[in-house]
Formats: structure tokens, sequence, C-alpha cells
């Protein structure tokens, strides 16, 4: 398979390197310094784009690689809010756009996990529920991606949050707190409380190796696939 990088950091060499490992061809890397290789021949013979880059340059790079007629790879967060409704638009006229807020197996099967408690726990109010993230001080935005995902599973199922925020005490809010220290490569964990004991899951991630594999296997699973895909149609959980 022919792979072009969008952005090339600790975490596009990381994938450039797996990619390689796992028999496929980069056929161009675009980074901040070079952004007129969009237009090149070469980013154009790439089966998939696999792009981590800044929230704020995120859905430009998508319009960029759908212009040649590239599917995309994304692990970039935050641009959710502004652009999530053009994406799903360009995703249902024919573009290609697989996102995940965390490309980890080990996060997918969390998220699983996530989402069976969280039913379970929606019978049992004497249990809060409350979220924390953390992450390196590089990372700039807050919650993290994936924290946005689990907390929104934690909402879908219990009936007693309305929607989660930031510093809140407010008990009808499930609470994310974030973190930034070190090179933390991410620390997900959900506690659920209450007066007779405290519930805890813990997903804590050693490096960004996991990160970058699943990146790769999604660039695999999207080359044969179309629309706006998620983790969760690549692993079926």
């Amino acid at each position: 398979m022919k792979i072009a990088l969008i952005g090339y950091g600790k975490m596009g060499k990381m994938i450039e390197q797996i990619a390689i490992d796992r028999g496929h061809e980069i056929v161009s890397i675009i980074d901040i310094d070079n952004q007129q290789d969009f237009d090149s021949p070469e980013f154009a013979s790439a089966d998939v784009a696999i792009e981590f880059t800044a929230p704020q340059a995120a859905y430009g790079n998508y319009l960029k690689a759908w212009a040649k007629g590239v599917k995309v790879v994304s692990g970039s967060t935050g641009w959710m809010t502004e652009y999530g409704d053009e994406v799903r638009k360009a995703c249902s006229e024919g573009k290609t756009l697989f996102w995940a807020s965390n490309f980890s197996i080990g996060v997918a099967i969390f998220s699983a996990v996530n989402r069976y408690l969280a039913k379970i726990m929606n019978q049992f109010p004497q249990y809060d529920v409350e979220m924390e993230e953390t992450h390196h001080v590089h990372k700039l935005d807050h919650p993290s991606g994936t924290a946005i995902t689990l907390a929104e599973e934690i909402v879908e199922n219990i009936d007693r949050k309305e929607a989660w925020k930031e510093d809140t005490t407010d008990k009808k809010y499930l609470r994310v707190d974030h973190i930034r220290r070190g090179e933390v490569p991410g620390i997900h964990t959900i506690r659920y409380d209450s007066d007779a004991d405290l519930i805890t899951i813990t997903h804590d991630a050693h490096s960004r190796k996991g990160f970058a594999l699943g990146a790769v296997l999604a660039a695999e699973y999207t080359k044969e696939h179309q629309g706006l895909l998620t983790i969760s149609d690549m692993f079926k959980f």
C-alpha cells in the first residue's frame, strides 16, 4: 500500500517505521515547511494519507488530501466542534475519513468496557462518576479527544448525567479533569464513587507505539472502505 504522511513529528516518524516494517511504501511526507507537496504527483499516488497535526490544521489537511482523491486516516483532535458537520457531509458525498481520538487497540477495548460498565451503573444512582486524563506537557487541547469520546459514551448510557464539563461541581454533569505533566503518553481514569466503595477503571499507555500501530492498521482498513469510519468499524466491539 502507498501511504502519505501529513505531520512528521514523533508520531509521524513512528508511523513511518511501523508502516515500512509491515511492507508499505511511504510515497510522500508533508510537514509545515513543504505544504506545496500536497500538489505533487507523489502525494496524489497515495492510497491513504495518515494525518497527525495540530487541531487548527487538521480540517484544511483533509480538504487538500480529498482534492487529490486521497483517503485520510487522522488522529488529530480539537476540530470536531467547528468542522464536524462539514466532515460528515463530505463523507456522505464520497470522501473518506477514518477518524479516531485514539488508535490504540487497548483503548478500543477500554472504550468497550467503559460503555458496558456505564450501562450497568445506570441502575445504581448511589454511584457518582467522574473522569481524569493525564498527558504530556506538549498537548495543547483539553480534555483529550479520547477523554471526550469516553465521556460521551458515559453520558449516552447514564441517564443522570446530562453532559460532560470541566471544572464543575454540578452533579448533573460528568466532571472531566485534565493534568499536563512530563512526557506522559496518556492515562485515562474513570471512577464510580459511593459511600460504600469505589470502582475504578484505567488505561495507561506505556508509549506511543500502540497508537502508531493502530493508525497503520486503520490505513490498511481504510484502503478497502469508504465514508466516515471509526475504530469501532475496524474492531467491531
